[in-house]
């Protein structure tokens, strides 16, 4: 249940986060412009910035995210490294400490007191006032982490996490400006703006991502699907499906969708370098597309049904019919779930191919028929916005 926090601007400053999220950005506005005016910037430092830009973003979708704090997918060694790596780079925390608030954040969403970034706080703090204080929301126990506690890659760079976040902030874009000959362009650009940008991108996810966008999936919360903040995420912009489905290694689920963590993910399974990736299934996506779709046809007819006139009744019988239907496919499916169950339960011999081969091919149809669902219930929806616009034009 949610709860009205106690006098939260009383928990007392987080001064490491305070200082680096504040002075970061003021150091920036002041000595890019000014480096820019006096010395102009080499191709080196802007190949950089360019490069590390995207593995910090990456590391953090792909790495701190999907595959530690999701367990959307299994990565190999040299991955999980070179994720780790630029993940520390981005300065966001240790995974351990990424993850376990992040999983609180799932658990207990706009809840104002168990959320440590509860967008129901407003948007600031969700977008990094909740760092800048030491909240009780925020305080962690990694109960929620036991997997990760007996990752040896994840607990060394817990250990040894400020140390770490040092070395590749300072000693990569230092060595690459000794090597170019531009220590103090390089050092801008890709470390100092780098960083500032990296930072409130991810931030974005948190704030911007939970009040602004379209629920095609949920209204159980603020998550909100937001294509434009896709392009500045990585492809986290798909906020509403995430929140759903947290556990798909997708965030945009459709082929159109701007999503490069997920590209990234599926070509590191095809080189042999990631494996196990988890996908909702289609049917399940797309029963929760069509909920949310009668929800609307209903808060329609309820706000403008007067409007409708003659045409109210038909379209509510429409809708009614669609429905029955639709109920009478996810009895279907849950039934044939069953099936599956029973199944695997028998020894593997040739019956159980064959009914095996039988169940796929059945979740395959059954796929089909919710997909019609959904195009169908979508052109209810069409037809009746259409009138609507007819009515009040």
């Amino acid at each position: 249940m949610m709860t009205q926090s106690v006098n939260p601007t009383k928990a007392p400053i987080n001064w490491p986060a305070t200082l680096v999220l504040t002075l970061t950005p003021l150091l920036a506005l002041i000595l890019i412009p000014w480096y820019s005016w006096n010395y102009d910037f080499s191709t080196a430092a802007w190949v950089s910035f360019f490069i590390i830009f995207p593995l910090n973003g990456l590391s953090i979708t792909a790495g701190y995210h999907r595959l530690w704090a999701h367990r959307a997918y299994e990565a190999s060694w040299p991955v999980r490294f070179v994720l780790m790596i630029f993940g520390t780079m981005a300065v966001q925390n240790s995974i351990l400490f990424w993850s376990a608030g992040h999983r609180n954040h799932h658990r207990f969403v706009d809840d104002v007191d168990l959320d440590p970034y509860s967008a129901k706080r407003g948007f600031w703090f969700s977008h990094m006032g909740w760092m800048l204080r030491d909240y009780p929301s925020g305080h962690l126990d990694y109960k929620n982490v036991p997997d990760l506690k007996k990752d040896k890659m994840v607990m060394f760079q817990h250990k040894h996490y400020t140390l770490l976040a040092v070395l590749t902030n300072f000693g990569i874009p230092l060595a690459i400006g000794y090597v170019s000959g531009d220590v103090w362009g390089v050092f801008l650009l890709a470390g100092l703006l780098r960083l500032v940008i990296s930072h409130h991108f991810t931030f974005f996810i948190n704030s911007w991502a939970h009040i602004s966008g379209s629920q095609p999936y949920t209204d159980q919360n603020t998550a909100r699907d937001n294509p434009v903040m896709a392009l500045f995420t990585w492809g986290e912009g798909y906020h509403n499906f995430h929140h759903i489905f947290q556990y798909d290694y997708r965030n945009g689920v459709k082929w159109w969708h701007y999503d490069p963590t997920k590209w990234l993910i599926y070509g590191m399974s095809k080189l042999g370098l990631a494996r196990k990736l988890r996908r909702i299934p289609r049917f399940i996506i797309e029963k929760a597309e069509v909920e949310m779709k009668f929800k609307h046809a209903e808060k329609t007819l309820n706000v403008y049904g007067m409007e409708f006139k003659d045409d109210l009744n038909a379209l509510r019988e429409k809708i009614s019919a669609e429905y029955e239907a639709y109920k009478k496919t996810v009895n279907d499916w849950s039934k044939l779930k069953e099936q599956e169950i029973n199944a695997t339960k028998e020894q593997i011999n040739q019956t159980f191919r064959q009914a095996d081969h039988k169940l796929k091919h059945e979740f395959h149809k059954m796929e089909h028929t919710m997909h019609a669902h959904l195009q169908r219930t979508q052109a209810l929806l069409d037809a009746m916005n259409k009138k609507l616009g007819a009515v009040q034009s």
